[in-house]
This record gives structure tokens, sequence and C-alpha cells, in this order.
């Protein structure tokens, strides 16, 4: 008997512990939540998505570079051309400079800068936004060589795709491919455009020389663009195995948008009250749709009272808050969310789309504020504070408070993907080791090795799949491969939240 009381009070003495250990348990993970919503957190989240940026650089780094692991790189970058192609980022994993997801990149990198200038400043990151988008207008300005002529891609992606190189040690092509009046390219020219003309916005209160030249050719590559119609992608062969375009409608209006937002300058206003197809409501907004961004844009024109809101610019407004009402759960055609509540848009790097929804609906839920006015949409009213709550929950997701508790942020907290898709980041720095990579011992030795990357390339986001599963698989280019086009918007929403 003595013996079974004995075993009796060892097992309260269990179950005492096992619910303390749970008490424990569930306190910190409200802990955890709750930190995870913190303004701290967001804004650490924030300067790993502008360090992101330097990790992606090409060319000569400069001596304020603070992700050290990196080395220069493509120093001959347009020799076979006869002009100076250094500079740029790198789109991805790879070692490519591609210029239409770089000028969507640098378009909502601006806007972000634009939207949330407030916000970044009292972040102190502003001067490294400004940083991270003068080094690819730099390069754009660089590219267009001439008021029709317009480089738009340095490298060839079968030879890229077939080895496994650190950037510094590239021994692969590095042609460069251009547009000009014979080979026209609308849609790479007028996002470069656009990409200009934003950026000159973002710097026009700092560096007003530096904002009047990317205005000028903003201003030239907008009327290249609509004189010499044509998808880049036709012209420059090699971009339809990454980067196809589907068309150059989008471009050119977005385009318009932000030249007229830039510039004030009639032209452009006219160009887009005589659009007769304003793209109707898109389930996307990607570096290969943009009628979203114009929608928004031009939607303020409206909101600001500089136009009315009649016909196309009516459209332009109800386009952008259906969008916007089928992020909010509140249309008649909904966006499609995973079980654990993410926005799901397409299976090949889907936070990109979330990035640019959680964006539309900051700077609309701002505009909105202004006003002191809602969205009315099918199923109920949407105000500004529900905009907020939504982008935070998708954030939160992205963050760490998703059903894996796994960070999608590269660097932030302490469970995040250590073999992401990435040349650079999963081959020991040339700064330990100089010996040089070469293009097919990178598989064996790297890319095929089963540990963790030897460099974090910190701010890089990464997707799960619709089924909120992630398998962290260096051979997953689908999901496990950042991007910047995910970046630039992410910037503007994570200074909008911290």
């Amino acid at each position: 008997m003595k013996s079974i009381a004995v075993m009796m009070s060892l097992s309260r003495v269990f179950i005492f512990m096992v619910l303390l250990f749970c008490s424990f348990q569930v306190h910190h993970a409200t802990s955890s939540s709750s930190s995870s919503s913190s303004g701290g957190d967001y804004k650490q989240a924030l300067t790993n998505s502008l360090l992101y940026f330097e990790g992606q650089r090409s060319g000569k780094l400069p001596s304020n570079q603070r992700v050290n692991w990196r080395g220069d790189s493509a120093l001959q970058d347009g020799e076979d051309a006869g002009i100076d192609l250094v500079g740029g980022y790198y789109d991805a994993g790879d070692n490519l400079k591609l210029g239409f997801p770089l000028a969507f990149t640098l378009t909502m990198l601006s806007w972000s800068t634009i939207e949330f200038n407030d916000q970044l400043s009292k972040q102190n990151e502003l001067q490294n936004a400004l940083r991270a988008i003068k080094w690819g207008t730099d390069y754009l300005i660089k590219a267009h060589a001439s008021p029709d002529v317009l480089y738009g891609e340095i490298g060839d992606p079968d030879s890229d795709h077939s080895c496994w190189q650190r950037p510094e040690d590239m021994t692969t092509s590095r042609t460069s491919y251009k547009l000009d009046d014979q080979h026209p390219g609308s849609d790479l020219a007028a996002e470069t455009a656009a990409a200009l003309a934003a950026a000159s916005i973002a710097f026009q209160s700092t560096n007003t020389k530096y904002s009047s030249t990317m205005l000028l050719h903003a201003t030239q590559l907008f009327d290249f663009a609509n004189s010499h119609r044509g998808k880049y992608s036709d012209s420059i062969p090699p971009a339809r195995e990454v980067y196809s375009s589907s068309g150059y409608e989008d471009e050119l209006t977005w385009a318009a948008a932000w030249l007229y937002r830039a510039s004030s300058t009639k032209k452009y206003l006219d160009y887009l009250g005589a659009v007769t197809d304003s793209g109707g409501v898109r389930a996307e907004f990607s570096w290969d749709d943009k009628y979203v961004g114009a929608h928004i844009l031009a939607a303020k024109l409206v909101l600001d009272g500089k136009v009315n809101a009649s016909g196309i610019w009516g459209q332009y407004k109800s386009q952008a808050e259906e969008y916007i009402c089928s992020c909010a759960q509140k249309s008649n055609q909904n966006v499609a969310k995973t079980l654990g509540g993410l926005f799901w848009f397409l299976p090949w790097n889907n936070n990109q789309y979330v990035a640019t929804a959680t964006f539309v609906m900051s700077v609309y839920s701002k505009y909105l504020s202004s006003l002191g006015s809602s969205l009315n949409c099918t199923a109920g009213v949407v105000t500004p504070d529900d905009l907020t709550s939504l982008v935070r929950y998708q954030v939160d997701y992205i963050l760490g408070s998703n059903p894996k508790n796994m960070s999608y942020m590269v660097g932030y907290g302490s469970n995040f993907p250590k073999k992401i898709h990435h040349r650079g980041a999963s081959i020991i720095s040339i700064k330990k080791d100089p010996s040089p990579v070469t293009c097919k011992d990178g598989f064996p030795k790297w890319f095929y090795k089963n540990a963790p990357n030897p460099n974090v390339l910190v701010g890089g986001v990464v997707s799960p799949d619709a089924n909120d599963n992630y398998e962290d698989s260096r051979n997953d280019f689908q999901l496990a491969e950042p991007a910047t086009v995910t970046l630039g918007p992410l910037v503007g929403v994570l200074a909008s939240l911290a």
C-alpha cells in the first residue's frame, strides 16, 4: 500500500510538472506572438529587407557595404557591346541581370519610399532605402545608352543555370542584349520609365540634379516604348526562359501614371484618360501585370479631386477597389487563402504576390485614412484599420506566425530557411576562401551538400506551398529562391507597420 501511495504521490508531482510546463509553453507562445506583432520586430524585418539588396549587388562594391561576405563581381559587363554596364542587381539566386524584374523592383522600392518616407526616416532606414534605389537606377541610366536604345539583359539563362558559381567567380557568358528601333520592347522600356519616374520623386528633396536626370531618361523611354511597340521578350529571346512578358499595355499605362505623378505634364494625364481598355479587375499584381498599380495611382487622382470619377477614371478606381475587396475577402471572387491564412495566388514564389497585395492595401489604407473614408465592398464595409489588420496578419505569417512556426524571411528569428536556392549564399565566401569555384565543381561541392548555407542572405524571402508546407531544400527553386521583386514592395509594407 505504501508503494502505491508513493506512486500516486509521484504521479501527482508528474501531472503538476506537466501542467506547469504546458502553462509556461502557452505563456511563452503568447509572449512570442505578441512580440512578433511589436514594432521592434517589424523594424528588424525592415532592416533585414534593405540588407537583402546589398547581398544582391553586382559590380564594384562600395566602402559602406554591410553584407561583407560578398565581393566585387561582373566587372566586365558591357564590354562585348563597348559600353559600361557594370552594377545593378542579380534578380534572384542566379547571376543574371534582368532589366524587366529589376525595373519593377525599383518602381516598387521607390513607391515604398515615397509613401512611407516618414516611417523609413523614423526607423533610420531612409538613407538605406535611397541607397538601394540608387544602386539600381545608376545601372538603368547606364543601360539607357541613347533615347531609343536600352540594354535589357546581361547573361544567358542556359549558360548561367548550367553552372553553380558564386558571382565573384563567374565564368559564364555575359552577353549584353538590347532593345532599339528595330528590336522594340514597350513593356521593358515603359517599366524602366516607370522606375526612373518613381525614383525621381523619391530623390526630389535630397538630390534634385539626380532626380531631373532620371526624369529626363524616363520621358525618353516612355516615348521609345510608345512609338516602337512590341514585347521585349520577342526582341530578347533568352528572356522568354526567365521573365517572359504577356503584353505591354499595362506597362504603358503604369508608366504614364508615374510620369504624370513625377512631372504633372498634361500629356501623360491625357494618355491615361484616352486608354480604352483599363485591364479589368486583376487577379494579381506582379512584375508581369502592372494594372493594379496603375489603377491605384489613377484612383488617387480621383480621391484627390484631380480628375472626375466618370468614364475611364471611374473604371480605374472601381477596379483598384475591387482588387482590394477581394484581398479583404469582401468580394464576389475573393483571393484564395491557405489553411494557415496566407493569401494564395500562384505556386511559384507566392510571397511575391502577397508582398504586392499587402503593399496595395497599406497604401490604400493610408489614402482612405487621410480622407476619413472607408471602402464599400460587395460584402460589407472595410475600414482603413481593417486593411492594416489584414496586412499585419499576412506579414506576421511570413515572419513566423504560421503552421510551421518558421520565418520565411532569412535571418529573421531563430527558425528560418538555412538552405535557400542562391549561388552566393550557398558557397563559402570568397573572403574566407579565394580559391575559384568552377562551373561544374559548384554542384557536388556546394549545391548537393546537405548542410546549411555558409552565408546568410539576410532579408531574402521564400514561400511555403499551398498547404503551408516548406521543405528546406536548395533544390527547390520554385519556393526556396528569394527574388528582388518580392522585397521591393515589402520594404514599404514593413515600414508602414514599423
